[in-house]
């Protein structure tokens, strides 16, 4: 199968980046980004791309393809809603309208967060955003569309968030969070962990289309 990533930079990306070439039913990776991540495969081709609201220019590179695993985002602490509805929301529906009419067949599968509100109408910005975006997702007539919401992940095999208040937390709480797993094993996820997942989802798909922190686990067994 063909995959492309969004967001493989970010540190959910990276894993869903490096799972699926480590994977060997996936015979290519598009990954899609805004800067060059100088990482080279075999299987990789690394598209740069500026404008995340018109994708006219890299059609042909997003021709073909079975699955997307979207996993491009922004934090949501000091930016404006209307900047933070931008990335989340408007990114997301330019890229899935424009791969939905270049691969009609393919899966979809989308990188939300614990508390993600469906509604739409709650008083916290971030999960009022992530549900409006969700919703738009699943009503998208892909082969199929799964929407993940993981809690806290723990980064392994080198893999750092690209957010520099993320990247100080995890350096304080690392020595905690594997003791921290043992206790709250449905709501720390490891960046592996949830890399295999969310491919399995795109491969084989899952028992639930909105998958929560606790279920991923579950993903991994029933699915990989």
């Amino acid at each position: 199968m063909k995959v492309v990533v969004f967001g493989a930079t970010g540190m959910v990306g990276q894993s869903a980046l490096q799972e699926s070439l480590r994977d060997a039913q996936v015979e290519g990776v598009v990954s899609v980004v805004r800067a060059p991540s100088g990482k080279q495969h075999q299987k990789l081709r690394e598209v740069v791309h500026k404008n995340f609201l018109d994708f006219t220019a890299i059609e042909n590179d997003l021709t073909g393809l079975d699955a997307c695993i979207y996993c491009l985002g922004v934090a949501s602490t000091g930016i404006t809603e209307d900047a933070y509805a931008r990335v989340t929301c408007e990114f997301t529906n330019a890229a899935a309208k424009t791969l939905l009419r270049l691969n009609p067949q393919m899966s979809f599968v989308f990188v939300s967060g614990a508390g993600a509100d469906s509604t739409e109408k709650g008083n916290v910005m971030w999960a009022r955003i992530k549900g409006k975006a969700e919703n738009a997702l699943l009503a998208m007539p892909f082969r199929s569309v799964y929407v993940f919401r993981p809690a806290m992940i723990q980064p392994l095999d080198g893999i750092e968030s690209k957010t520099p208040s993320y990247r100080m937390m995890y350096k304080v709480i690392a020595p905690f969070l594997s003791a921290a797993r043992h206790f709250w094993p449905q709501y720390i996820t490891t960046t592996q962990e949830l890399g295999r997942a969310l491919l399995a989802a795109a491969k084989n798909g899952t028992g639930n289309r909105v998958v929560e922190a606790k279920q991923i686990r579950d993903v991994l067994r029933k699915f990989s």
